[in-house]
Order: C-alpha cells, then sequence, then structure tokens
C-alpha cells in the first residue's frame, strides 16, 4: 500500500488548505470531504473533485483510513472519538481537544484500536525550525537556559466575518495560537515540569468590523490576555506573552537564550525564515532555511508576503509511518502534552499558583533534509 485513504469532516476555511496542499505529499489519497452541513460538503466536494458524504457515510466508507479532524474545537473531542470507534487512525486540527481527561480517553481508544493518532500544529517541521533545531542539538548557544516567545495582536473581529467563537471558552490566544508557540518551544527543548501565569481581558465585549454582522457587539468570556512562565524539564525558564489586547509591539516571536549564544526564531505559526545565532561575544550568524524542503517560499500570502506553507507534512509524515512502522512526529503523546500545558497555564491565571504538569514526552525525531524531502511526491505528480 502505496497511500492511505483521506477523508477531511469539516469543510470550513481551513479544508481548503488541506486540500489544495496534500496533493504534494506521499501516502496521501485524498477521498471525500464531509461536513454537518451537507452544503457545504458538495461545495468542497465539487472544488476539489473528491467525494462529498455524510457525516455518518465516511466514518464508514471502507475507501477511507484516515479521518483529518477539521471541525470546531469543541467538537475535536467527540468527532475524534467516533472515528477511532469506527476504525479509522485520526489526524486532528489543532487544539487536538479541550481537556486533558479527553486526550487520555482518545489514547486508551486508540491504542485498544491498534490506531494512530497525529495532531496539528505541523509547522515545527518547517524548515526554519528544524534548522533552528539542528543549530541547538549541535551546542551553537550552549544548553538553553531560557527565551521568551510574543504573541501578540489585536484579535480577530476585523477581518473574521464570525469571530464569536475565538472569544468563548475555548478559543483565547493560549488554545488558538499556543499550540504553534508550545510544541515548536518541545520539539526544541523537550517537554514542561510546570507553568504559572496571569490573565485577564481588556474588554468584556469586541465590536465586529467587518462583513454583514459588521457593527454588532459580541461578548468576551475568555482571557484574552495571558503572561505565562514556563519550566521545562531541563531547567530552562521561558516566559510567553499570549494577547489580542495589543496594538503594535517590536516583540520577536520566539528568542532562545544558551550558555553560550543567543537564537532568534521566525513565527512558529509559519514553516520558513531565517534562523539568526549571536554567539557569546556579538558577532551574528543568519541561517536560511532554504536548503530544507520545508522551508522554500511556494506562495504569497494575503499581504503579499512570499510563505513556505507546507501544511499536511505531518499528515504525510503520519501516513508514512503508520506503513512503514515507525513513530510519527506529530504523535498523540505530543499533542497531549500541549493541551496539558496550555489548559495547566489557563488554571495558573485563575489561580495565580505554579501549577505541575501531569504529562510529559519525548521530543519528536528532527527531520532532516532528505525526510523532508521523501515525503514530497516530485513535482511533475
Amino acid at each position: 500500500m502505496d497511500t492511505l485513504g483521506i477523508g477531511l469532516i469539516g469543510c470550513g476555511n481551513i479544508s481548503a488548505a488541506y486540500l489544495r496542499l496534500a496533493p504534494l505529499f506521499r501516502g496521501l489519497h485524498l477521498v471525500a470531504v464531509a461536513d454537518i452541513d451537507m452544503q457545504a460538503a458538495e461545495a468542497r466536494a465539487a472544488e476539489f473533485g473528491v467525494r462529498a458524504d455524510s457525516v455518518a457515510d465516511i466514518l464508514q466508507a471502507d475507501d477511507i483510513d484516515i479521518i483529518v479532524n477539521l471541525t470546531v474545537p469543541d467538537a475535536h473531542f467527540e468527532v475524534s472519538r467516533q472515528a477511532l470507534e469506527a476504525g479509522k487512525h485520526v489526524y486532528s486540527e489543532k487544539p487536538y481537544v479541550l481537556r486533558l481527561d479527553e486526550a487520555d480517553t482518545l489514547s486508551d481508544l486508540a491504542a485498544r484500536q491498534g490506531l494512530r493518532i497525529g495532531s496539528a500544529p505541523d509547522t515545527f517541521l518547517g524548515g526554519s525550525h528544524q534548522t533552528a533545531r539542528s543549530l541547538i542539538d549541535s551546542g551553537s548557544i550552549g544548553a538553553v537556559t531560557g527565551g521568551t516567545c510574543h504573541v501578540m495582536s489585536y484579535g480577530m473581529e476585523h477581518w473574521h466575518p464570525n469571530p464569536d467563537f475565538f472569544f468563548r471558552p475555548g478559543g483565547g490566544p493560549v488554545l488558538d495560537l499556543g499550540p504553534y508557540y508550545i510544541t515548536n518551544l518541545v520539539q526544541l527543548i523537550g517537554p514542561v515540569r510546570a507553568v504559572t501565569a496571569m490573565s485577564g481581558a481588556a474588554s468584556q465585549t469586541r465590536t465586529i468590523t467587518n462583513g454583514p454582522r459588521n457593527g454588532e457587539e459580541i461578548p468576551v468570556l475568555t482571557p484574552t490576555t495571558i503572561h505565562a512562565v514556563l519550566e521545562f524539564a531541563n531547567g530552562a525558564l521561558v516566559t510567553l506573552g499570549a494577547s489580542w489586547d495589543v496594538r503594535a509591539h517590536r516583540h520577536h516571536e520566539m528568542e532562545l537564550y544558551g550558555s553560550n549564544g543567543s537564537l532568534y526564531i521566525p513565527d512558529p505559526n509559519f514553516f520558513g525564515g531565517d534562523v539568526t545565532v549571536v554567539d557569546r561575544d556579538g558577532g551574528e550568524a543568519i541561517h536560511s532555511a532554504d536548503s530544507h524542503p520545508f522551508g522554500i517560499t511556494n506562495m504569497t500570502d494575503g499581504g503579499g508576503n512570499a510563505r513556505a506553507n507546507y501544511r499536511c507534512a505531518g499528515l504525510s509524515d503520519m501516513a508514512m509511518a503508520i506503513q512503514e512502522g515507525r513513530p510519527h512526529r506529530c504523535d498523540a503523546d505530543l499533542a497531549r502534552h500541549v493541551i496539558d500545558v496550555m489548559t495547566g497555564i489557563l488554571e495558573a491565571g485563575e489561580t495565580r499558583q505554579w501549577v505541575e504538569m501531569k504529562t510529559t514526552c519525548e521530543r519528536p525525531a528532527h527531520l532532516g533534509e532528505s525526510e523532508a524531502a521523501a515525503l514530497l511526491l516530485p513535482a511533475s505528480s
């Protein structure tokens, strides 16, 4: 078997990226899409030349091996559970689930069924982040002792026509954007031991400023500013600032500090970008990610910026790992630990206490240039 049949549940905006990019990768055969709104499924199916199924039918389809769960976050657990019970492997969009006990339930179910679970984000497999991993592993900055991360903006209501869920429990900047940052930190440094945080919200309402609901106020029901400190198992202390209450700032997205230097890492929400090493004497060296297959620019975003976008890399790695009998990188243990960290941060923000992690995980295997290239189909395919 060279490919596994892929069925997508959830035909919102993110489904287009999966359907557009999956044909670049080995191991994936797109078969069908489904949605609770059959019209949405039929429209997406027609756009990409795949079959439109009901949710019930896609779960029972004999030609589908992996269900890609692209539903809204508070449906992730139930849809993934149903897929596992139907005998399908599962790959979920982030956040994997919203509670640690849900992650435990899915892991236990998958183990009993002999099935795999994977979860986004897979951006940490990008050229810049794997370049940073190589630099850390080779000792370029010595032992990592600390760092800072900042993911801050003024929310989604100015561009998203239905931003309500971002400001409800299960939303907020930690659960929405935290997976990119925390997953990358874990693959670079290792697991987290404990967290503490303070949290709040600058406003109790937000006003939608685009689309058919322009001018409508929506309630803010979850913290929109969180300042956290993460203590890693290796002793490193990393500050994470996550906010949708910031009009402008000049912080780098991610910096790591070591005993012999510092590392400046691009936005972990993306695959590419340059990595900068500053040595103990202040000398700078810029390391381009362009030599890594998942660092080469292949699209232009809405702002006209050239981007490397290899979404589906994690899904392809899982499909090939199933066939090759090896571990996959975006695995359930990693996703479960990231959920533990994020929910721990939110708990700490409420209690103003340190929260010890209940889980741990191994760092996912480094994805070198040849291994990344092996996941891509030839350009002529």
